[in-house]
C-alpha cells in the first residue's frame, strides 16, 4: 500500500488563508506524506471527500481542559467542533506544576482521579479530589498514558506558581520566593511547557505588581516561549490593562498573547477602537496576538462578583468570611451600594440547585423571595464557591470587529465536556461545545471574514502564535491533524439553556493520522499527544 490513509476529491483549504484548491492527501505514520493527484495510489483506507471541505485540524488557543482531558479522553465537545489541539493552562491556572499548598480550581480539584493509570501517578497524592501528579513531566507522562483523542500543549499559570510558593494572601513575592518561582517555571519549561499565563483579574495575581510578572516572563524568553494574559481589567480599566500587558512584554522581551480581547459593559464598548490602536502600535515593536470566542457572554465562577478584598486567602478563607455574620453583612452592604454591574445580565451556570441552572439571577432571587445580592450570597455559600456564572454585557458589533482583526485567533475559553460521563452534569457556557463551529458557520454564511481567513484563524495563526511546529497547515511533512466537513451541515447546537449539545457537520476528524471521528461518529481510536515546547 502507498498510504495508510488517502483523502480524495476534497475541496482543500490549507490553513494559509489562500483560496481553495483541489487535490488528494496521502497519510503515513501520522504525517502528511503526499499532496497532489493520487487517484492511482493505493491506501489501506480511503476517505472520499467529494462535495466536502478539507482543512487542518482546529487549534483552540484558549482552553481550560487541563485535567478534563484525563477524565474524559474522548474530548467529545471539542472533537465534534473539529478541534484537534488545545492550548491549556490559561488565565493563570494550570494543572502543573503543583507546589506547596496550592489548590487547583474547584472544578478540577473536586473530580475523582483515582481511576487514572497508577504507574503514571504520584501515589502519595492519589485519590478523590487530589491531582495524581506534581510536575509538568508527571502530567505529560499521564497524558501520554491516558491518550486522549486530541493534542494538548500546556502553559504554566502564574497564579499556580504564586499560590504554591507564596500562598494566597494579597502580597508580592519576597526576593527568595521570586527566585523559587523562577526556578519552578524554568523546570516546567524544560519539561515541555510552552509559556507563562497570568490571570491578573483573579487572586492572588490581582494583588501582585507587574515587576513580578516581568521577571517570570524573562525566564520564558530564554526558552522561546510566550506570555499570555487574562488582563487585570476588561471593562472600566481596559486600556490601562492593555498598556500594562504591553509594558510587561516589552520589558521582558516576550511575545504577548492577550486572552479573549473584549470591552465588557455598555459604558466601555466605545473603548474598542482605542484598544485596537494600542495593539497595532505596539505590534511595530513586539509580536502581539490575541484570541476571542464568538459569543457575547463570558463565563467564570460566580464569586468573581465579590468585593476584591473578600477574595483573598483561598477558598477556606473566603467561605469563612461568608459564614461570619458581621463580615457577610459588610460584603452584602458593599454589593448593595456598589453592585458589580447589572445583576439582570448574570445567568447562573453550574450549581447544585438544578432548578436554577440556566436562569438569570433576578429569576433566582424571585424564587428565593429575596433580593439579588442575598440570592448571590446564598448560592455561592451553599455551593462552597463552586457556582458558575455566565455574564452578558458584550457588544455584538464589537464581537465581529474583534474577530476580524488579523492577529485574533479563535479560543473557546472553555473546558471540554461530553454529554455523558463525569463531565455531563454541570451547566457550562455553550462555547465549550460550539465556539469553532459557530465561527465557521458565520464565515460560511458571509457574516464574518472570508472562509479561507476564518480557517487560518483556527489553524496556522494559532500554530504560529504558540510555536507549534509542523501543525496548522495542510502541507507535506506536517502532522496529519485534518478535518473533512460538510459546509451545508456545519452548526453549533449548544445553547445557554441546553449547553450539552454536540456540534454538527464534521464528517471526519484525524488527529496525528488517527481517525477520531469517522462519518460523523466517534471511534475508539485516540491519537492525541502532549505537544512539548519545540527545542
Amino acid at each position: 500500500m502507498d498510504f495508510e490513509i488517502k483523502i480524495s476529491d476534497g475541496k482543500i483549504l490549507d490553513g494559509s488563508g489562500n483560496i481553495a484548491s483541489h487535490c488528494d492527501i496521502g497519510i503515513n505514520n501520522g504525517r502528511i506524506t503526499k499532496m497532489g493527484e493520487l487517484s492511482a495510489a493505493s491506501a489501506e483506507k480511503t476517505v472520499h471527500a467529494s462535495g466536502l471541505t478539507v482543512c487542518p485540524g482546529f487549534i483552540d488557543t484558549h482552553s481550560h481542559s487541563d485535567t478534563y482531558l484525563l477524565l474524559e479522553p474522548s474530548a467529545a465537545s471539542k472533537v465534534y467542533q473539529g478541534i484537534t489541539t488545545e492550548i491549556c493552562g490559561n488565565c493563570g491556572a494550570s494543572a502543573a506544576p503543583l507546589n506547596g499548598d496550592y489548590k487547583m480550581p474547584s472544578d478540577w480539584l473536586d473530580k475523582d482521579y483515582s481511576a487514572l493509570p497508577s504507574k503514571h501517578t504520584c501515589a502519595s497524592v492519589l485519590g478523590k479530589g487530589a491531582p495524581p501528579w506534581k510536575t509538568v513531566s508527571d502530567y505529560r507522562a499521564l497524558y501520554e498514558a491516558v491518550k486522549p483523542a486530541i493534542n494538548a500543549a500546556l502553559l504554566v499559570g502564574h497564579n499556580t506558581l504564586h499560590a504554591g510558593i507564596c500562598g494566597y494572601e494579597p502580597r508580592a513575592a519576597s526576593v527568595n520566593e521570586q527566585k523559587r518561582m523562577e526556578r519552578a517555571l524554568e523546570q516546567a519549561l524544560a519539561e515541555g511547557a510552552i509559556g507563562l499565563s497570568s490571570g491578573l483579574a483573579y487572586p492572588p495575581g490581582s494583588a501582585v505588581p507587574r515587576e513580578e510578572i516581568i521577571e517570570l516572563a524573562k525566564v520564558v524568553v530564554k526558552y522561546d516561549g510566550l506570555y499570555t494574559t487574562h488582563m487585570r481589567s476588561e471593562s472600566s480599566e481596559l486600556l490601562e490593562a492593555i498598556d500594562e500587558s504591553i509594558q510587561i512584554a516589552e520589558h521582558a522581551g516576550a511575545r504577548l498573547q492577550i486572552s479573549h480581547l473584549k470591552a465588557s459593559g455598555t459604558s466601555n464598548w466605545n473603548k474598542i477602537d482605542s484598544a485596537f490602536e494600542m495593539i497595532r502600535n505596539a505590534q511595530k515593536r513586539i509580536p502581539i496576538g490575541s484570541d476571542r470566542y464568538p459569543y457575547t457572554a463570558g463565563s467564570t465562577d460566580l464569586d468573581i462578583c465579590l468585593p476584591k478584598w473578600a477574595t483573598y486567602g483561598g477558598r477556606p478563607a473566603i467561605l469563612e468570611r461568608l459564614r461570619t455574620p458581621a463580615v457577610r453583612e459588610k460584603i452584602r452592604e458593599e454589593l448593595l451600594e456598589n453592585p458589580p454591574g447589572h445583576w439582570d445580565n448574570v445567568m447562573v451556570g453550574s450549581t447544585q440547585f438544578e432548578e436554577f441552572k440556566g436562569h438569570y439571577l433576578p429569576e433566582v432571587a424571585k424564587a428565593l423571595e429575596m433580593n439579588e445580592v442575598d440570592a448571590f450570597l446564598r448560592l455561592i455559600d451553599a455551593d462552597d464557591l463552586k457556582t458558575g456564572g455566565i455574564f452578558f454585557g458584550l457588544s455584538e458589533e464589537n464581537l465581529w470587529r474583534v474577530l476580524a482583526e488579523p492577529y485574533v485567533s479563535i479560543g473557546s475559553d472553555g473546558s471540554m465536556r461530553a454529554p455523558w460521563g463525569p463531565l455531563s452534569t454541570d451547566h457550562p457556557h455553550p462555547r465549550s461545545y460550539g465556539s469553532h463551529t459557530r465561527f465557521l458557520r458565520a464565515a460560511l454564511d458571509g457574516k464574518t471574514v472570508p472562509l479561507p481567513e476564518a480557517i487560518r484563524k483556527m489553524t496556522s495563526l494559532p500554530a504560529e502564535q504558540f510555536g507549534l511546529k509542523r501543525r496548522g497547515l495542510l502541507k507535506e511533512g506536517y502532522a496529519a491533524d485534518i478535518l473533512v466537513f460538510d459546509p451545508e451541515e456545519i452548526r453549533e447546537n449548544a445553547t445557554y439553556a441546553k449547553p450539552h449539545q454536540l456540534s454538527g457537520g464534521m464528517r471526519h476528524v484525524f488527529v496525528n493520522g488517527v481517525h477520531a471521528l469517522d462519518g460523523g461518529n466517534p471511534t475508539s481510536h485516540h491519537g492525541g499527544s502532549f505537544i512539548a515546547r519545540a527545542r
